[in-house]
Formats: C-alpha cells, structure tokens, sequence
C-alpha cells in the first residue's frame, strides 16, 4: 500500500508550490525507485489541466558518462536539454538514490569538466526562474540508502521527510502560507541593510555587504521542505573565515572540516580534514566557483539533527548556509557558474548573526521574530 502521505507530497507541490495551470508543460524527473511519488505527480498535473512529460533515468547513468566517457562527451551541452529548459513552464525533480555513493570512485577533475559544461543550461535555467518564466520545485523520495546515511531506519526516515514538510497537518500548504508570513517580517527587517556579520563559536568570522541585494522568501516553493531566506552578497566583498560545521556533500563526495578563506570576494584558501583534492577541484572548475552565490537563514525548526542531505541540512533551524558558485538572480546575485554547492555552519552553540550592528540571531535563536 501507497503511503497516503505520498499523494499529499504530490498535491502539494503540484498545487501549491509549482502552482500547475491549466496547458503547463511541466517536467517530472526522478530515478525508478521514485516511481510512486512520479506517478502520484503525474495524476496531480493532469488534474491540474497540465501536460506533464515524465524523465525517469537510473542513478547509473551518470556514473558510466563520468568513468567512460571522452572529453568531448563530458564537455557536450545537449540541445535537447536547452530546448527544454527554454520551453518548460514548470519542472519537479526528485532525489531519490539506492546508492548515494555511486560518484565516490570517479575522477574529481572529470566530474569538474561536466559540471563547468553544464553551466549554459543551468544559466538559463536560474534567469528564466528569476524572470517568473519557470516555476520549479525539488524534492527527497525516502530510499533505504538515504535513511542509512542519516542513522535511521527507513520507517524513522520516513517520518523526518514527511514531518519536515509539514505532511503531518491536513492542510500542508496553510502551515506554508503561515510560515511565509512570518518570514517575511525577517525579510523586512534585512531587506535594505548594507553589511553583514557572522561569528561561531569554530572560528568563523565572516563580512560581506548586501547593498542593493534582496531577501528572498523560501517557503515550500522551489525546494520542498523548505526554510530559509536567502540573499547573494555582493561578489567582491566577502572577507574573512567561515568553517563548516557538518560535512559538505557533492556529487557522490565528501569533504568534512572545511574552512574557506576569502579576500575580496573570493576564496584564497580553501583546506579540509577529508576531501580537500576534491573541494579544490570543484573551485578551480571556472571563474565564478571560487566566489559566493548565496548566503541563507535556516528557519526551519522541524529539522533538528544533521541527516547527509543538503536539502535538509541547510534548513535546519538556527543554522545558516553558504553557496560557492552560481548566484540565485532574483536576489540581486551576478555570479555565474556550473557550480553551486550549499555548506552549513551551526549556530546554536554561540553563533551570531548581525545586520548593520543589530543582533538578528543568536545562539541559533531569532532576536527580530519567533519562528
């Protein structure tokens, strides 16, 4: 038997989060193991009044292009692939991994050429998003392996997910429509503020200025749990130290007790006690790797304890997360890259987060709002 919660999921994202309108052309795309959550997606978007075209691929896949493929292979940008991020007007994508180590073995360098190739589709992808022109969404399918890197059993996972997105209340989208309300008191007290400040208690001691930058509400829409607000800092004047609290996870790799030094917006020394060959790699890909893309607030007080997935990972409540590479445009951010990669940095244990010398969070705790 389906899990009735699974059909809530899809209800949810396709009506509430993506928002399908009657004739949307809308991509589903996940792997076979997701089948259930891509069927109910499917049955969603047709009553919506959508079209809904559906890419299921094996996790598999990317490991035979990155082992066996030529350079020329690992660099092609499929015109296929910029048709559609040219003509979709919605896309729900779906992790979902039997083995979320498959890229572990594969070079860092090759995997650095594909994702440097992949920057012209993801550019676009990130424009027409900021332009309002495609909605997207992204979600977690609970898989066995998932729940093993997290320390649960599947059942305990399960649970997680799904009460991480609110999956628990009848009407989930509400609790979404309460939670962007209340965010957005924060966005307004940082919204229009010109430098920021971050000290932990592991030595972080980071600035960056946010003149001319917006916050953006997160809030159930494009990634699915949600929490978080968001900003691109401007690119040259990100100074300091931050270390990360948790390990930072990428394409199958994993690079624990990383520390980045900036200097005029850019990353000048970048070390870690695990995966530092791999961390610099993927910085050295182009230009833009080495500068930050996003600075976020995680707000979402459900998720208390690390799991190995970013997704969640850079929610939980009283943490905040920094994105090298690709900006996010709708905030303001100029940085582009085929990069983009979120790593944590807790503040419950004697963080601080200042705006313009006002305290905003502390100890993983919100001054300006309860949240």
């Amino acid at each position: 038997m389906i899990d009735p919660r699974i059909k809530k999921l899809a209800e949810v994202l396709v009506n509430y989060s993506v928002a399908i309108e009657k004739n949307d052309l809308v991509v589903i795309q996940g792997p076979p193991v997701a089948e259930p959550l891509v069927v109910a997606l499917y049955e969603a978007v047709i009553h919506a009044g959508g079209h809904p075209q559906v890419r299921m691929s094996p996790d598999v896949l990317a490991e035979l292009l990155l082992k066996h493929g030529s350079e020329e292979q690992l660099r092609y940008v499929s015109p296929l692939a910029l048709h559609e991020v040219e003509t979709i007007n919605a896309r729900i994508g779906i992790w979902a991994e039997v083995n979320t180590r498959s890229l572990t073995n594969t070079e860092p360098g090759r995997q650095a050429i594909n994702s440097a190739a992949r920057k012209p589709i993801f550019t676009r992808f990130l424009a027409r998003s900021a332009a309002k022109d495609l909605r997207w969404t992204g979600t977690l399918f609970p898989t066995q392996a998932s729940a093993q890197d997290a320390g649960m059993s599947l059942l305990e996972y399960e649970d997680f997910v799904f009460n991480a997105g609110h999956l628990e209340h009848d009407d989930p989208a509400s609790v979404w429509r309460d939670i962007a309300r209340k965010q957005q008191h924060l966005i307004d007290r940082l919204n229009g503020r010109n430098k920021l400040h971050l000290e932990a208690s592991n030595g972080t001691d980071l600035t960056m200025s946010l003149q001319d930058r917006r916050w953006i509400n997160c809030c159930g829409d494009c990634n699915f749990p949600d929490g978080e607000v968001f900003t691109s800092p401007v690119e040259d004047s990100v100074e300091g130290v931050i270390a990360f609290s948790f390990p930072a996870l990428h394409m199958g790799h994993e690079c624990d007790g990383v520390k980045l030094r900036f200097e005029k917006g850019k990353v000048v020394q970048a070390t870690a006690e695990k995966g530092e060959a791999f961390l610099n790699e993927m910085l050295d890909q182009d230009e833009g790797a080495r500068r930050v893309g996003e600075f976020a607030l995680g707000t979402n007080y459900n998720i208390t304890r690390f799991s190995r997935n970013t997704l969640f990972d850079e929610k939980i409540g009283g943490t905040v997360h920094l994105a090298v590479g690709a900006s996010l445009l709708e905030s303001g951010g100029q940085n582009e890259s085929g990069l983009h990669w979120d790593m944590v940095c807790d503040l419950r244990e004697g963080g601080r987060v200042r705006v313009d010398n006002e305290l905003i969070c502390e100890n993983g705790k919100f001054r300006v709002i309860d949240l």
